[in-house]
């Protein structure tokens, strides 16, 4: 072996210790494919008698879908593995420079890191197409690492560059009607190439069947009442991926992944969310929008630029649904995780506030509470009461009043109203305005002006358009709210009660009062949608009583002998069967 009489490290006459490095930003580019990375990382290291080992013992740092101006060297997954364990290596191989690095800051913290460590870095295709090799292991050398930082800003500003031309192509394409500029599509929709019809030129969204049939269930069980939790979690029990595993299975890859917010976390799978269902529903996406960083895309005009030539939902159904998600977001939460009948029902009559069914430790009947000092409030009376006579007082007089009531069935044919994308506009429109004044070039300027016009002629069109109501179908079911109650679960009869506005007010007992309920102790009303059908239920309850009796109507009364009265707005968990 000889020696380096300046350095006095050993020359190149072993065989080094090597890492071959595999980087991709896109999976699907074939022109930088992990095996054409391999192929010239192994010829070099042939050259330079590197050994990359083999079977369990590879030493091979693979980072696919991962960006070189985005992750640093020490960030990304199995390199950042690498260059943390630097005692089972001597050298790194890549294909390329922009393989490793994009940027000077970066490649600063690389050469820094090998000139600590001793080691040597090379690229199998450098300037010219020759291999690059910078070697650290000299710390009396100083060039390899210059050489390095000169490259690297030449790397840094290649990559500028790349940027500056994919973005203005990007925002080129974004303009073009029907015109897809790749990557993920929103979901719902997938890549296809463009018809002849609308010029063959480039690619087009079009429905993706698998997305549109999740898409429609979950539209179903919102309609049918679900709550949106409700709805994510049957899907996640039916093993359906969420939007973004959905595309990676798409492009056949493997499901999960790194999480935006928390570094370095991995997941197996992403899960469907509320968060993840409502964001999707209220995505103009649906529409066949184009969206820019959360914005339509408007052409000169203001009208927004369509993405595909069929959309998955019409103006009026993506607004009807955008109002379901509007009224369930305002306190309309219910909850399954608690055998509590009356929760929302059940008041203290001192204070008004809720009561809470308190389960005992000691074996003791479970109770409704009035716990003030869990809000941090005062009550002058606190109302507790034992939840069974409770649960079964309500049940009675629910049924008394309403049971009969048939409940019915409504279609609603959906109808439309400009005001949603008039507001939305309004709203865009003002947050332009703001921007007045602040442009420093006549092209500038120029380009808030024609934006400023097209968002008022979008405006004027949308304040020209008329407001169409929906229309309802009713159609009785055949069955009442006994029947309904009856076949209903604890959480599916709570929603019957707090549907109808079902409301008890319990005040203290009384000495003497814990063999039964005393029914002076509770208040008992109804005010929602079923008091009216309650209220005349009773009237003809009444009044066939009043027959029976053969008594005499009141003066200016009047009675009609009918079947019991049904539901003109049914409880929606009903309706939409």
């Amino acid at each position: 072996m000889r020696t380096d009489p300046l350095a006095g490290t050993a020359s190149e006459t072993r065989t080094l210790r090597g890492v071959r490095c595999v980087r991709l930003s896109v999976l699907t580019d074939e022109t930088t494919s992990p095996e054409r990375q391999r192929e010239a990382d192994d010829r070099v290291a042939a050259e330079l008698n590197i050994d990359f080992g083999a079977g369990d013992a590879l030493r091979e740092a693979v980072d696919l879908d991962v960006s070189a101006s985005t992750f640093g060297p020490f960030d990304r997954p199995e390199l950042g593995g690498w260059l943390a364990r630097p005692d089972e290596y001597d050298a790194l191989v890549w294909w390329r420079f922009d393989r490793a690095i994009r940027s000077m800051a970066h490649m600063h913290e690389l050469a820094k890191w090998a000139r600590e460590h001793r080691k040597m870095l090379v690229f199998a295709e450098g300037i010219g197409g020759g291999k690059l090799v910078f070697d650290f292991r000299n710390p009396m050398d100083p060039m390899a690492e210059f050489q390095m930082m000169m490259l690297a800003f030449a790397a840094q500003v290649e990559s500028q560059s790349i940027k500056d031309r994919v973005t203005g192509a990007m925002a080129a394409i974004r303009r073009m009607p029907l015109r897809w500029r790749g990557a993920r599509p929103p979901y719902g929709y997938m890549p296809a190439p463009m018809p002849k019809e609308h010029g063959g030129s480039g690619w087009t969204l079009v429905p993706d069947p698998d997305a549109v049939k999740v898409i429609e269930r979950i539209v179903r069980e919102l309609l049918e009442g679900l709550t949106v939790s409700a709805i994510a979690v049957g899907l996640n029990a039916d093993s359906i991926p969420s939007p973004r595993d959905h595309w990676a299975v798409k492009k056949g890859r493997d499901k999960g992944g790194r999480t935006g917010g928390v570094k370095g976390l991995v997941k197996d799978a992403f899960l469907w969310s509320p968060s993840v269902i409502t964001r999707m529903l209220r995505n103009e996406a649906l529409l066949g929008w184009k969206m820019h960083r959360g914005k339509p895309v408007r052409d000169d005009q203001g009208d927004p630029v369509m993405a595909t030539a069929e959309p998955i939902m019409t103006r009026e159904e993506f607004d009807r649904i955008g109002a379901v998600l509007d009224e369930r977001s305002i306190d309309n939460r219910d909850r399954t995780d608690t055998d509590a009948l009356l929760l929302r029902v059940i008041h203290c009559d001192s204070c008004g506030a809720r009561m809470y069914l308190n389960k005992q430790e000691n074996k003791q009947r479970p109770t409704y509470k009035c716990n003030p000092y869990a809000r941090g409030s005062k009550c002058e009376k606190s109302a507790n009461i034992r939840g069974d006579w409770a649960d079964d007082y309500v049940e009675a007089e629910f049924l008394r009043l309403v049971g009969p009531i048939q409940t019915t069935h409504v279609v609603v044919i959906p109808g439309y109203d400009p005001e949603p994308e008039l507001r939305a506009t309004r709203e865009e429109f003002a947050v332009h305005q703001a921007k007045e004044g602040k442009q420093k070039s006549r092209s500038a300027l120029a380009e808030w002006q024609k934006r400023y016009d097209a968002l008022d002629t979008r405006m004027g069109h949308l304040e020209s358009l008329e407001k169409r109501p929906e229309q309802r179908i009713v159609t009785p079911t055949g069955r009442t709210i006994a029947d309904e109650w009856a076949a209903a679960d604890t959480a599916g009869r709570r929603a019957l009660l707090v549907e109808a506005g079902v409301r008890l007010d319990v005040r203290r007992g009384v000495r003497g009062g814990w063999r039964k309920l005393d029914p002076r102790r509770v208040t008992f009303s109804m005010s929602g949608e079923l008091d009216p059908a309650a209220e005349a239920l009773a009237g003809e309850a009444s009044a066939l009583e009043s027959v029976a009796r053969g008594d005499s109507p009141t003066n200016g009364a009047s009675v009609r002998l009918v079947e019991p009265a049904t539901v003109a707005e049914p409880i929606r968990e009903l309706v939409a069967a």
